[in-house]
Parts: structure tokens; C-alpha cells; sequence
């Protein structure tokens, strides 16, 4: 049973609405067909039978009461017995006497001479014994002459005489009609299939519309930004299925449209919030790290705990500074504005970074990758230099000592790709998608000793920058094994 189920799971069923309805279609039609052939072929059948029936009865057992009598079909033209000459072709005649077969003929093709005797088998034999004289037609296929309509009636001796005409005028009508019923109902279905396909495309190309209208809202970029939606669905025919559907995807698309532009909206505030309030900070934050540097260089004593205080106010205002320039890039990369382009010596500023970099963290072990040749890109030197340090920095704050970072960089036509590569602990599953995110921090999963850390903007200013000079960054990471890959466009020949 489960062998049946999947070989009719396999078969080709039809997948789109158009084609299941034209299917539909077409199936619903072969089966009126199918119900009308039958139909016709069983009735004309019955009638066609009825009337060799009927013609049975007209005649009556005159040509076996001749065969009975010895009469032959030239015999006493007019007697008695009726006038055998008179007697279709294939008329079969049979005596039965007391249950059995004592003669049988057929009327010989173009002959009104003699009659031919029917040879007849043991079964033959005793199917025409079995035939009741009910006055009722018979169909029975004797061995040697085939289909016969056969009707019995009682002689007054009490013999059985047995009238028979051949049904092949009646078969050969019902195949006939077979036929023609298969031609032309075939043919019908074909027309129909082909004008039901096309007449089901043009009513469903309303649907079409919506569908690809559908389609180009999803290939739009709805995550951020301002988004200008395609023109709406056309509804030629509101009260239909079709128009329906039309009218909710339209008025779907309004609402989404309304809430696009609301966040647009939200989020201009927002950015513009971030970055009036990150430049008007910058000068209190200054302010306050100055106060604090200026009140640790008094010549006087000063004790031991306002010393610290003033220590801890001063790197926390530089911390408080570090976190506000973030923000305030952050704010303007979002705002669009554009960064420096002019040709950056990528492989310099690699060299400049790892450098530093093994100065800060000396307990790890850095290694380098470099191509024979300098790679260049075109872009904002200050900003790729930050990109390189934030990226380092998160594998040497987030790894523990004695791991080892390499860096790679490969250039070529298509641009470079730079690698940062770690053997540390790896960035938790449930971060990684959000790992490029604003205030993401997972230094507690990747390093407990690690308390203090970033606000979680470095790895943002990673993507942002990236995404700016036209480049990508991704993410790969399991245990023992992490890797930051940020991909720039090559140098324009143009670039001056």
C-alpha cells in the first residue's frame, strides 16, 4: 500500500494554479464525454438489439419449422411453413427435441436455393438446448458463426424451434459509434484543453500582475532607508476572486508603505538626536577629562583617594570621548555623507596595524599574510585604519593570552580581501547574527576574565565603514576558530 502511495506521489501533478485549473478543466470535460460515449453506445445498442428482437418476432420460427419438416428453401414456395426464401442472410434456424439439438441451418449469403447446415460443437449444443421459450431475444456466440440473437418458441408437437439473426450489423453500428466517439471527443478534448489553457492565462493575468508586483516589493531593500514602493495592483474587476486579492494586496502595501515611512521618519530623528547630541557632548566630555588632568598636576598634597577618583574621571571621560566620536561617525555614515576617496596603500596600513596591535597585546601571537604586491583601494585612509584596529582589537580583547590572530590580505581585480583570524573561544551561536548590530557585547561569553570592554559600537563601525567605500564584511565563526573577512572594491583608475 505504501509502495502505491509513493508511486502516486510521484506522479506529475500539476503545480500552478493555471494548470490545475486548465486540468480541471479538461478532466471535468473528458469525463462528460466519457458519460455521454457510454451512454450513447449502450442505448444504441438496446435499440439496435431491440429491433433484431422485434424482427424475431415478425418472422417467427418459420425457418426452423421448415428444417424441422425437411422443407427445403425451394420447397413449396408459399406453403404452410411460410415462404423461407424470404429469409435474411445469416438466419439461423434449430430444432430441439426433447433437449436436443436434431438440426440446425444458416441461410446461405446470395442464395435462395438451399440452406447451409450450421456446424455446431458440444457447447453450441448445449447453449441453444438451454434457451427458454419465453418469447424473449437471447444473446449467445456459437463457436463457428458468432454472435446470434436467438428467440425459442414451442411447436405444437411440443419441439423447440430456435430463430436466430447474427449481431454483427449490431456490433459493427456500436464500434462504429465507438469510434467516432473517440475522434471526435478526443478532438474536443485537445480543443478544449488548448483554449481552456489560454482562456484561464487571460483571466488569471490580473493575478499575474499582483504576483509580480509582489515580487518586486520583495527584492526591495525594506530593512533601512527610505523605500519608494512600485506602483499597486491593478483591480479592473473589484467583485471577482482575482480583484479581491488585488484590492488586500494594495491596501496590504499601503500599510506597509505608511509604516516604512513612519520609521523612515523615526529613524531621521533618531540619527539626528544621536548626532546633535554626540557633537554637544564632546565639549562637556572635554571639559570634564581636562578639569580632572588639570586637578592631578596640582603641585599640593593631595590624598590618596581623591587622587584616584581624579584618575578614574579622567579615563572614563576618554572612554566617555572614545564612545561619543563612535557615535557621532556611526550618525553621519548614516546620514550618507560622504568619506575621503583617494588611493590608500592597504598593505601599509596593515603593516602600521598589527604593529600597534602586537604593542597593546604582547601576550598574543600575531602573524602576518601578505601578497607579493601592494594592494590599494580607493577610500578614506582614517577610516580603513580604524576598521584594521577595531577588528584587532576585538580578537585581542575577546581572546586569551597565547592565542594566536593572523591577518591576511589579498588583492586583485575584483578588489581586496582582508582576514582577521583567531583560535579562540569563537562568537556564541545566538550573537553571531546580530554580531555587527550597535551595542553588541559578548566579551563575557568569549573572555570571562574580560569585565571591562567597548560599548559595543566597534564591530558597527566595521560594517558601516565597509559598507561606505561599496564593500562588505562577514562573519564565520565556531569553537577554536573565528574569522572577520571585510571585502573592498579595487582601486579606480580615475582615483587622483
Amino acid at each position: 500500500m505504501r509502495a502505491r502511495l509513493r508511486w502516486v506521489r510521484r506522479l506529475p501533478w500539476p503545480r500552478t494554479l493555471r494548470s490545475r485549473l486548465t486540468a480541471g478543466l479538461v478532466v471535468l470535460l473528458a469525463l462528460c464525454c466519457a458519460t455521454v460515449g457510454v451512454a450513447a453506445v449502450v442505448e444504441l445498442n438496446g435499440f439496435l438489439t431491440g429491433r433484431l428482437d422485434q424482427q424475431l418476432r415478425d418472422v417467427g420460427p418459420r425457418f426452423p419449422a421448415s428444417l424441422e419438416h425437411g422443407v427445403r428453401l425451394s420447397d413449396h414456395d408459399g406453403d404452410e411453413h411460410g415462404d423461407t426464401r424470404k429469409q435474411s442472410t445469416g438466419t439461423f434456424g434449430a430444432c430441439v427435441v426433447h433437449g436436443t439439438v436434431t438440426s440446425a441451418a444458416v441461410v446461405r449469403p446470395l442464395s435462395d436455393s438451399t440452406h447451409l447446415s450450421a456446424p455446431l460443437d458440444t457447447r453450441d449444443r448445449r447453449m441453444l438446448a438451454a434457451i427458454p421459450t419465453d418469447g424473449r431475444g437471447h444473446t449467445v456466440r456459437l463457436a463457428s458463426l458468432g454472435g446470434y440473437r436467438l428467440m425459442a418458441a414451442t411447436a405444437p408437437d411440443g419441439d423447440v424451434l430456435i430463430t436466430g439473426l447474427p449481431l454483427e450489423p449490431v456490433e459493427a453500428a456500436v464500434h462504429r459509434l465507438e469510434l467516432v466517439a473517440v475522434v471526435v471527443f478526443g478532438a474536443a478534448l485537445a480543443v478544449t484543453g488548448v483554449a481552456g489553457a489560454l482562456w484561464v492565462r487571460w483571466s488569471l493575468r490580473p493575478l499575474n500582475r499582483v504576483a509580480a508586483t509582489a515580487t518586486r516589493v520583495s527584492e526591495l531593500p525594506l530593512a533601512s532607508g527610505e523605500v519608494a514602493l512600485p506602483p499597486r495592483a491593478p483591480e479592473k474587476e473589484p467583485r471577482s476572486e482575482v480583484g479581491r486579492v488585488a484590492t488586500a494586496f494594495n491596501r496590504m502595501l499601503g500599510h506597509v508603505e505608511d509604516a516604512l515611512t513612519k520609521r523612515h521618519a523615526s529613524e531621521e530623528r533618531l540619527r539626528s538626536f544621536a548626532a546633535d547630541a554626540s557633537h554637544e557632548l564632546r565639549t562637556p566630555v572635554a571639559s570634564v577629562r581636562g578639569h580632572a588632568e588639570l586637578a592631578l598636576l596640582h603641585p599640593g598634597p593631595v590624598p590618596p583617594e581623591v587622587t584616584r577618583a581624579l584618575e578614574r574621571i579622567a579615563a572614563e571621560s576618554a572612554r566617555m570621548g572614545e564612545m561619543v566620536d563612535d557615535l557621532l561617525l556611526l550618525a553621519r555614515l548614516d546620514a550618507g555623507r560622504p568619506l575621503e576617496r583617494r588611493p590608500v596603500d592597504l598593505t601599509r596600513l596593515v603593516l602600521d596595524a598589527v604593529t600597534d596591535a602586537r604593542a597593546a597585546g604582547p601576550g598574543h601571537r600575531w602573524t602576518l599574510e601578505l601578497a607579493e604586491e601592494p594592494v590599494t583601494v580607493t577610500g578614506d585612509e582614517h577610516r580603513l585604519h580604524q576598521v584594521l584596529a577595531n577588528l584587532l582589537a576585538n580578537a585581542r580583547l575577546h581572546t586569551p593570552e597565547g592565542s594566536k590572530v593572523t591577518v591576511s590580505l589579498e588583492g586583485g581585480g575584483a578588489g581586496a580581501v582582508l582576514t582577521v583570524h583567531d583560535d579562540g573561544p569563537g562568537v556564541p551561536g545566538d550573537i553571531q547574527p546580530g554580531v555587527f548590530e550597535r551595542f553588541t557585547r559578548a566579551e563575557h561569553r568569549r573572555r570571562p576574565e574580560n569585565h571591562g570592554g567597548g560599548a559595543g559600537l566597534g564591530l558597527s563601525i566595521v560594517a558601516a565603514v565597509a559598507e561606505a567605500h561599496g564593500g562588505s564584511v562577514g562573519l564565520e565563526s565556531r569553537a577554536g576558530s573565528t574569522t572577520f573577512t571585510v571585502r573592498l572594491p579595487a582601486a579606480r583608475a580615475s582615483s587622483g
